[in-house]
């Protein structure tokens, strides 16, 4: 309401700028109309155009489903250490079929006396992600598992700058293995395939 009744489409393009950039409130808005903050701008760009919010990334945008995994076609996967091993060998493969901005952070990452079996961040959602392999179907107390590291992550390495962390548990369901990505309460499932180079 207080830039309609501005006339000039490029002062009202600027402070409608800076209500999205500075997340200013009525007050603080009316405050900057009052002080002539446009017109105290020493170089007064000559066409102000309006900025478009990049909407908020989320996990689901790069999503591929089924995710794959390249194994080894002489390799036979009979535990999780068979599976992280697999999974370590095609590490930047396996981050891109994730999604945007995974990174590896370490495997069997330490955390009091816990062991992750794989732990990345994730740039774009700026958070830590737990990732427990399970080479049997998905259990109930999976999931606990991997809030419970989820928490410890967020109360031992997590920056006060840096978003509540995620979980992905692998789980094999028949002869393929199935992704889920957990995030606060709630599971989405995938399939992996496990593909032969």
């Amino acid at each position: 309401m207080e830039v309609l009744s501005i006339k000039d489409g490029n002062v009202r393009n600027y402070y409608l700028n800076k209500c999205i950039m500075d997340n200013l409130t009525v007050r603080s808005l009316r405050e900057e109309i009052k002080s002539n903050s446009y017109e105290r701008l020493i170089n007064k760009p000559k066409n102000i155009e309006l900025i478009i919010l990049k909407k908020e990334y989320t996990i689901l945008e790069d999503m591929k489903n089924p995710i794959i995994i390249k194994i080894d076609k002489n390799k036979m996967i009979n535990n999780e250490k068979d599976l992280e091993l697999t999974i370590l060998s095609e590490i930047t493969f396996v981050l891109t079929q994730l999604g945007r901005g995974f990174a590896f952070i370490g495997n069997q990452y330490k955390i009091n006396n816990y062991y992750i079996d794989i732990l990345l961040f994730n740039i774009e959602l700026n958070c830590y992600v737990v990732v427990e392999l399970k080479i049997r179907k998905l259990k109930v107390e999976d999931k606990a598992q991997v809030e419970m590291y989820m928490k410890l992550v967020d109360e031992n390495i997590k920056k006060a700058t840096q978003n509540k962390t995620m979980g992905i548990i692998i789980s094999k369901e028949q002869d393929k293995f199935v992704v889920s990505f957990i995030k606060s309460d709630t599971l989405i499932p995938l399939t992996y395939e496990l593909i032969n180079k």
